[in-house]
């Protein structure tokens, strides 16, 4: 029977024949990064150099510094005019949090910048939170340089993150920087044709990019708190490429509304449509022509019939009556029965034309056809009372 200090023995020798366990890989090698000195400590930095003429799915990030930036400006409704093309700063964040707020650290910070014939895309990352202010220092001269800041849905998200930081470090944020949210104007085209407006969607739909072995981006807060507990960096590589997709994406995506708005004739009817409603707050005559334009391309209900009846409320207030009457007479015709454009045509004959028995054959049609497709008493006792009323009108005539 052996002794406890025969097994003691015995277990030291396996200790000593085992190989020693690997040394874990330096973050730099194993994110392909260097580390800079910010003089308020070290931030590691991956950078990657693409030439104009890459494509990013359909189109090359040169056509996002060629956008008519005063146009994409007021159409999009920013703030403020966006400067030089080449001096746009494009901006994504990577964070610990979905939610916000002063615990909410931002960990990884893409930003994309033109230098000579090339698109610049650096990448600054906290190793620990001991990094965040050798970060935010790194991050202040590319806002001092820029003309102004692309984001997608950096409004709500990624500038107040970051100005929350910069205030809390006691650091200037620059809040006069113009800045380009291309969520605001993605929703206004997008919002009818895709099921959502998120950046994967219109990567999918749009740039016509799809994405491989992809990580999600909820996932990216834990891989990021793993890394802090293990210190293998390995599987952040992918949340580094996840940030840099973005980026890229969003040049390309700048690109493609530079294009649209300058030039239409490559763009689909219900393309024209969202054009539209792009327009329609900033630059009304713009809007109008795109939604006719929509309309001639043969745009497909119900697309269509939203349009009709958009375009017809702006020929009415125009007083372009034929031109808003024929637009409701259209809209009457639809698949599906709308009460309004048969309001509108009863409203108009009874008051624009002085014509009540026009109006009462108008209404006592779309009565007829209400009650045949089931639509909501509300609707028919809305057609009833103006039918009354219209009787009682021609009585005294």
């Amino acid at each position: 029977m052996q002794s406890l200090d025969d097994l003691r023995r015995v277990i030291r020798r396996i200790e000593t024949r085992r190989p020693p366990r690997p040394a874990a890989q330096a973050v730099e090698e194993a994110l392909g990064g260097e580390l800079h000195d910010t003089g308020d400590g070290q931030v590691l930095v991956v950078r990657r150099e693409f030439p104009l003429s890459h494509r990013h799915g359909r189109y090359s990030l040169g056509a996002a510094f060629e956008a008519p930036l005063d146009l994409l400006s007021a159409a999009a409704r920013a703030a403020a005019p966006v400067g030089d093309a080449r001096g746009l700063l494009f901006l994504d964040t990577e964070t610990t949090g979905l939610a916000g707020g002063t615990g909410t650290y931002a960990f990884l910070v893409g930003a994309g910048w033109v230098e000579g014939d090339r698109l610049v895309l650096a990448q600054y990352f906290m190793r620990d939170f001991d990094d965040e202010p050798a970060l935010l220092t790194a991050l202040g001269p590319l806002f001092e340089r820029a003309s102004g800041v692309v984001t997608f849905n950096g409004a709500g998200f990624d500038l107040p993150l970051l100005e929350t930081r910069f205030v809390l470090a006691r650091r200037r944020w620059p809040q006069d920087l113009p800045h380009l949210d291309l969520l605001r104007p993605s929703r206004r085209v997008w919002t009818t044709r895709f099921s959502d407006c998120r950046l994967a969607t219109l990567e999918r739909e749009v740039l016509g990019l799809e994405r491989e072995d992809d990580v999600p981006g909820a996932l990216i807060p834990a891989l990021y708190f793993d890394f802090l507990r293990s210190r293998r960096a390995a599987p952040l590589v992918r949340v580094f490429a996840h940030n840099r997709d973005d980026i890229l994406s969003l040049v390309s995506l700048l690109g493609w509304f530079g294009r649209a708005l300058a030039v239409h004739d490559h763009l689909d009817a219900e393309e024209l449509a969202g054009l539209g409603r792009l327009w329609e707050p900033a630059d009304l005559d713009r809007a109008l022509a795109c939604y006719r334009a929509a309309l001639a391309a043969g745009l497909a209900s119900p697309a269509a019939q939203r349009v009709r009846l958009r375009l017809a409320r702006w020929e009415k207030r125009a007083a372009r009556w034929d031109a808003a009457c024929a637009l409701w007479e259209a809209a009457s015709r639809h698949d599906v029965f709308d009460p309004l454009p048969w309001e509108e045509l009863a409203k108009f004959h009874e008051h624009r034309r002085r014509d009540p028995a026009a109006a009462r054959a108008i209404v006592e049609e779309a009565l007829d056809l209400g009650r045949e497709a089931g639509t909501s008493p509300r609707v028919l006792d809305a057609f009833n009372y103006r039918l009354e009323r219209l009787a009682r009108r021609s009585r005294k005539l």
